[in-house]
């Protein structure tokens, strides 16, 4: 896991604070989506489906900031949409930051050349690329010639101003062990990215694709064939190692959507960000007023299939702080991820 060693600090001092208080339930990152429009069709997302009068709507910046700050979450993931569309997304970021919120803003990078003057530099900031896998297959998924190599050469321009550089990669049925190793080879290798993030693509119900979703069984085997060799410890996966064993089939776990909550132009979602059972307006009536119990694989058929992080990564972290010899796990990988 290479996440950074002040930040792995700031998210073992809140988890253990949340303990201390008897919280059974709190966020551990947001998932802020101040717009819906995008300048991609990508064939896996579902997010553009919206009328037009909707994806026209930009979150004003107090909304935004007010949303993570009423949450209590350290760590926020400003999604989208294509988040750079936003006219004051370099605001909403900017105050995050200020209070000293880990934001990490998901970008395709089309447009990261042109905004990232608006940006500045910090710890507690980075931009994470999507790349799902090299030139022809990443332009395939994203159903446009020439976008991988755009994202490649943003990234490369972001790490020469000094910015952290993370990725997310989403994988379909599609893909093969080898085409995982290759891409993700190349961003830890190649482009040096300073922590990875991978993900099963999950059955979004208005995406355009509905034929190359993961199921269960495809996932572990998938990732236990693109793990093996040591491929685990050499690549810098912005993940728990438990959940890299839960990816494998190695351990499995009961989701916790509500410690990854999504907060949009309609308010807090129900369950999570990849299904929508309902929105409510404030963040404790998310928690408070949502039947839990009845969502995760084998309780909702919509969860079937669905190992993506959002749902069980928040599993596994709570899994290692329960553990003496987890939490030493992850701390050795921690240490080793950041030497490198």
């Amino acid at each position: 896991m290479a996440m950074p060693l002040r930040q792995s600090i700031k998210v073992a001092t809140y988890l253990a604070e949340q303990k201390l208080r008897r919280r059974d339930k709190f966020p551990l990152i947001v998932e802020l989506e101040p717009l819906f429009a995008c300048n991609l069709k990508c064939e896996g997302c579902g997010k553009i489906q919206h009328p037009a009068g909707v994806l026209k709507q930009r979150m004003p910046v107090a909304q935004a900031v007010g949303a993570v700050l009423e949450s209590g979450a350290p760590m926020v993931s400003i999604a989208g949409g294509e988040p750079l569309m936003h006219p004051q997304i370099d605001e909403i970021v900017r105050q995050l930051v200020a209070k000293k919120k880990y934001v990490f803003l998901c970008t395709n990078a089309m447009l990261l050349r042109k905004k990232m003057d608006k940006f500045t530099p910090s710890p507690y900031f980075a931009f994470a690329v999507h790349i799902d896998g090299l030139r022809e297959r990443h332009d395939e998924s994203v159903a446009k010639e020439g976008v991988f190599d755009e994202a490649v050469e943003a990234i490369k321009e972001a790490k020469r101003r000094g910015f952290r550089v993370t990725t997310n990669s989403t994988f379909f049925n599609t893909d093969t062990p080898q085409t995982i190793i290759e891409v993700l080879n190349f961003l830890n290798d190649d482009l040096k990215v300073d922590e990875m993030m991978i993900s099963p693509a999950y059955a979004y119900e208005k995406a355009p694709d509905q034929e190359h979703f993961l199921g269960v069984e495809q996932t572990r085997e998938l990732f236990k064939k693109a793990f093996a060799g040591g491929n685990r410890r050499k690549w810098r996966l912005n993940h728990s190692p438990l959940f890299l064993d839960f990816l494998e089939g190695k351990v499995d776990f009961p989701c916790t959507a509500w410690a990854i909550p999504n907060y949009s132009l309609f308010g807090w979602q129900r369950p999570c960000y990849l299904m929508s059972d309902g929105y409510v307006p404030t963040y404790r009536e998310l928690i408070e007023k949502t039947d839990w119990d009845k969502y995760g694989r084998g309780k909702d058929p919509r969860c079937a299939n669905c190992m993506a992080h959002c749902g069980y990564e928040p599993t596994a972290v709570l899994a290692t702080m329960g553990s003496l010899k987890e939490s030493l796990r992850a701390m050795r990988e921690t240490v080793s991820g950041n030497r490198e």
